[in-house]
């Protein structure tokens, strides 16, 4: 019970630095580019090290990248409000996406491999949604007299939260689930490719539709926030529901992938289509990672090769939809990520490695 509610904790921090930055991103850049340099530095950093966490994970353990990711994640934080200079964030904030990546991967492929994995997934997950929400709020709340020069209170308070955090990791032991030799990264890729499509079309819709729609609406930033915020509250509901459930993995992602694509049009016409397009992204990703659990490859490269596909999606699809809206307007850049979700109701079926009875 101590190593599951720590790796929870854990992530809900991590999470929770992260995006702390959102709401006061014009504090450390007055340029937009600026500003989306610091802003995608940590994406970086986590798509570069996810795989390669995961594969180092399954010969050295998950236990010491779990600590390795929360130390880099801590000097992240550290070096963020000691240096203060854009620059210098912005290498902070591409560390941090280093020990994001380390961590998640390595904790990832920790909860994978529990025997209880799929209601502990579904914890997991919550707290990464949860994590994401406090960043935003609780950077909006601290009174600015509690800030450390020009940092806001809230990432001295994720950081020390991660110095704590980083002691009381010590509670988690180490899961014997090796790496078999006779499957190689390329093996679990192709034997997996479509599960992987969908988590690079279904995940990066989600944080293409959020990037395009404070252009979109034209909103106050306190409004977008709450707006927003809707998607990840409805995907820790989604999560902990989903992962209580047996389900059929291709059925479960086909509706899902259709209830998310019709939930894109709908955030066109009203805000509420974010909780939808949450509860929809929550119940796909229990269901995948569901699955992958019971494959034969060794969760460390599983689940790196998940977030790698998450971490791509959520870095390409943005940009893609953003030069839609730019060049040819709302309406063509909500249709093409409906259109790009859609494509994973068709391809889910291809996956005939999925094709396993009730894995959750």
């Amino acid at each position: 019970m101590k190593q599951r509610l720590t790796l929870c904790i854990a992530v809900f921090t991590v999470m929770a630095l992260s995006n702390a930055i959102v709401p006061v991103l014009p504090l450390f850049a007055s340029e937009a580019t600026m500003q989306g340099l610091l802003y995608s530095a940590y994406f970086v950093g986590a798509l570069c090290t996810v795989l390669p966490g995961g594969i180092l994970c399954e010969r050295f353990g998950r236990v010491p990248l779990i600590h390795w990711g929360l130390l880099l994640s801590l000097v992240s934080g550290a070096l963020m409000i000691l240096v203060p200079v854009p620059m210098v964030f912005a290498g902070a904030r591409l560390l941090e996406g280093v020990g994001a990546g380390l961590f998640i991967s390595a904790a990832m492929a920790w909860v994978n491999s529990q025997p209880d994995h799929a209601p502990l997934s579904g914890k997991f997950m919550a707290s990464i949604n949860a994590g994401l929400i406090a960043g935003l709020i609780v950077t909006g709340l601290i009174p600015e007299q509690y800030a450390y020069h020009t940092i806001p209170g809230s990432f001295v308070l994720f950081t020390l939260m991660l110095a704590v955090v980083l002691v009381l990791s010590a509670v988690v032991r180490e899961v014997a689930c090796p790496l078999s030799p006779r499957e190689p990264i390329a093996g679990a890729l192709f034997s997996h490719w479509w599960l992987y499509v969908s988590a690079f079309l279904l995940i990066g819709a989600t944080g293409a539709v959020t990037a395009i729609y404070p252009e979109f609406t034209g909103g106050s930033a306190d409004l977008l926030g709450i707006q927003i915020a809707l998607q990840n509250v409805a995907t820790i509901v989604a999560v902990l529901v989903a992962s209580r459930f047996r389900l059929d993995p291709i059925p479960t992602i086909q509706v899902g992938s259709v209830v998310l694509g019709l939930s894109v049009l709908l955030c066109y016409l009203t805000p509420a289509g974010f909780a939808v397009m949450g509860a929809a992204a929550g119940v796909v990703t229990i269901a995948q990672m569901a699955f992958l659990a019971e494959t034969s490859t060794g969760q460390g490269v599983t689940m790196g090769l998940y977030n790698s596909a998450s971490y791509a999606g959520m870095s390409l699809l943005p940009a893609i939809s953003g030069a839609v809206f730019q060049y040819l307007g709302s309406v063509p850049a909500f249709l093409v990520v409906a259109g790009l979700v859609a494509i994973v109701t068709v391809t889910i079926r291809r996956c005939t490695a999925c094709r396993l009875k009730r894995v959750f």
